[in-house]
């Protein structure tokens, strides 16, 4: 980290950060990491309050736009990762039609009582693809920051494994600062480094670390099926007199049914795929590549790179696992905060340089489809 950059220079005290739809508080272990204060945070999942509590310290629980305003302490840079599943290729798709596709108008009262200098939101990257009233949503939240609030905005589609995080993480990035000149340096380099490949991300894991004994139940069928997948292999690894009627037809017809990669075990060498609030083999890599068995809550979090002494609870294990799905891993929330708070520093810009290509940020207005190509090869480096 840059030496003080995470001192606001008015005040010589660390930047004070507000955190929106919180969760378990992967972002805000991030922002403590960076060495900023959390002032406060609120999130309504009752299970991920008690996560946040016993780890972090005090969240308001409950409903955005209860939170009365005038209680809360001022801050300096407010983030707000508003809930993905209308926008998730996992989730409802709803968009703005689901309610919490509209809690993204929510930040704007708490955008106007406190003027942050800054304000970072994170989603799913298929928040691009939906539309609003006037347009691609993406672009009406970036016109509402600017010419109604003053800011200067950008977003950019990131794979967070460019930044360390050991999983082919897609999220869509959005800064607002006051000053334009900061933009293109709001985002932190690229990381090529680090051996990313699951078995070194699990590496050191043991039954004394917790939740590492707890494991989602699948039914029995997924039991037996997941037993048959082979590591690096799928549903398509098996032989198609085995697989039940319902994988037959998607099995005879795959242009159809969009060539569906499901039951999915990743070879020990690979890196992870996306870890999912649904945690679900039809949609995620839940076997691990060398043991028969599914990844233990525990390493789900490794995957999130959620420190080893940092403890999930809630009412049910699924729960627990929801929780790390839906959270901004630790690790990248660090850099991008570290790096933000160095443009409210004003740090001279040939320091902040990037030291990678930009194309790391993927070009927004060009369809995500036809970038997907550059997505693969970047997280190879």
């Amino acid at each position: 980290m840059l030496k003080n950059a995470h001192l606001n220079p008015n005040t010589g005290k660390p930047w004070r950060v507000g955190s929106l739809f919180a969760g378990c508080g992967g972002f805000d272990v991030g922002v403590e990491q960076a060495g900023m204060d959390i002032v406060w945070a609120n999130d309504i999942n009752p299970d991920a309050c008690e996560t946040y509590r016993k780890n972090i310290g005090p969240i308001i629980e409950g409903d955005v736009h209860e939170i009365d305003l005038d209680t809360l302490e001022p801050i300096d840079i407010l983030l707000a990762g508003f809930p993905c599943q209308p926008f998730s290729n996992a989730g409802s798709r709803k968009g703005t039609g689901d309610d919490r596709g509209q809690l993204y108008k929510s930040t704007y009262k708490f955008i106007e009582h406190f003027q942050p200098q800054a304000v970072i939101y994170e989603n799913v990257r298929g928040f691009l693809s939906f539309k609003s009233e006037n347009g691609k949503l993406a672009d009406e939240i970036k016109d509402t920051l600017e010419n109604k609030y003053g800011y200067h905005c950008i977003y950019k589609l990131l794979n967070l494994s460019h930044f360390g995080v050991p999983q082919n993480r897609i999220r869509v990035v959005m800064v607002a600062l006051r000053d334009p000149s900061y933009l293109e340096h709001a985002y932190p380099d690229i990381t090529v480094d680090k051996d990313l490949s699951i078995l070194t991300t699990l590496d050191g894991i043991t039954s004394a670390l917790p939740n590492h004994n707890e494991r989602m139940k699948l039914n029995p069928q997924a039991l037996h099926f997941g037993s048959m997948i082979p590591e690096g292999g799928s549903w398509k690894s098996l032989e198609y007199d085995v697989l039940p009627e319902r994988w037959k037809k998607i099995r005879d017809n795959m242009a159809k049914y969009h060539y569906p990669n499901f039951f999915r075990r990743y070879s020990r060498h690979d890196i992870m795929g996306t870890i999912t609030a649904a945690f679900k083999p039809e949609n995620a890599a839940v076997w691990h590549p060398v043991h028969g068995q599914i990844y233990s809550v525990r390493e789900i979090a490794r995957f999130q790179t959620f420190p080893d002494d940092f403890v999930f609870y809630g009412r049910s294990i699924k729960s627990r696992y929801q929780q790390i799905g839906n959270a901004v891993p630790p690790y990248f929330a660090k850099q991008l905060i570290e790096r933000v708070a160095a443009c409210l520093s004003k740090i001279p810009h040939d320091i902040l340089e990037k030291k990678f290509p930009s194309s790391c940020g993927l070009n927004v207005n060009k369809p995500v489809s036809k970038q997907l190509d550059m997505i693969k090869s970047l997280s190879k480096l």
